[in-house]
């Protein structure tokens, strides 16, 4: 499997960064757009990079905030998988500005072959869309900074991931892990029937140096994964913890990873 990292909140040599996120994974001829950033910066890094984002055979949104899917407006169609609570309004608790997607569900149905899955959705033999993730754990999806347009707590019931069953092992990718990592990790071994853990990438949400963090490190250090890569969410002291309990590594826009 490889993974094209097309937009990220760090940059590479010749890339571009942003708040946001977009991988083009290619895993036994399939070829998948997870996540399309906040603009079209994930179209010219992939110029950049000499990749070419034609003949894409699914589109995933890993949850319906702006940074994650507002550059669907710069894509003329195709299939895209989602959670069906991807397309309600929501906003910042602090300032209530709006966070959620630009396009409605509507102007995407228009454009998008589109597939609304609650539960998890096979893409072929050995990838999956998670659908919703239960939240299980005490220590994670317990409070949240996002509202609703009623005022609720919005605890982003549509994050969502991609689970693999690599040759190592389960794989996942993660938009933001709302959900939490060990939620969606536990939720992916039991979608997938994985009998071992060989990696997990993407946001993981983690903030600050708190119990949830605590914790998350604590699983994975059980687990022992080969391949721990947080990124794009993921605050600078999380980072620094994982990067000084495992053998991790920064992920930057223009980044080619092989597993």
């Amino acid at each position: 499997m490889k993974v094209f990292i097309l937009s990220e909140n760090n940059a590479g040599t010749l890339t571009e960064a942003e708040h946001g996120l977009s991988y083009l994974i290619e895993h036994e001829g399939i070829r998948i757009l997870f996540d399309t950033g906040q603009s079209d910066l994930f179209l010219k890094n992939s110029a950049i990079m000499g990749v070419s984002l034609a003949d894409i055979d699914f589109i995933i949104l890993s949850h319906g905030h702006f940074d994650h899917g507002n550059g669907l407006e710069h894509l003329p169609g195709g299939t895209l998988v989602c959670h069906p609570a991807c397309f309600i309004r929501r906003y910042r608790g602090s300032d209530h500005s709006y966070i959620g997607l630009k396009l409605s569900k509507t102007e995407l149905k228009s454009r998008f072959n589109l597939i609304a899955s609650r539960e998890p959705y096979r893409i072929s033999e050995s990838v999956f869309f998670a659908g919703e993730i239960p939240r299980i754990t005490s220590f994670e999806s317990q409070t949240s900074t996002f509202v609703l347009e009623d005022g609720s707590p919005d605890f982003v019931a549509d994050d969502s991931a991609l689970y693999f069953t690599l040759p190592g092992g389960l794989f996942i990718i993660t938009g933001c892990g709302h959900a939490g990592i060990v939620n969606t990790i536990e939720h992916a071994i039991s979608v997938t029937g994985a009998e071992s853990f060989y990696g997990i990438m993407g946001g993981f949400h983690l903030k600050e140096n708190d119990l949830q963090t605590d914790e998350t490190i604590r699983y994975l250090k059980n687990a022992k994964p080969v391949h721990i890569l947080p990124s794009h969410c993921t605050s600078g002291v999380a980072l620094t913890r994982f990067r000084t309990t495992f053998d991790t590594r920064p992920v930057r826009t223009g980044d080619i990873l092989s597993f």
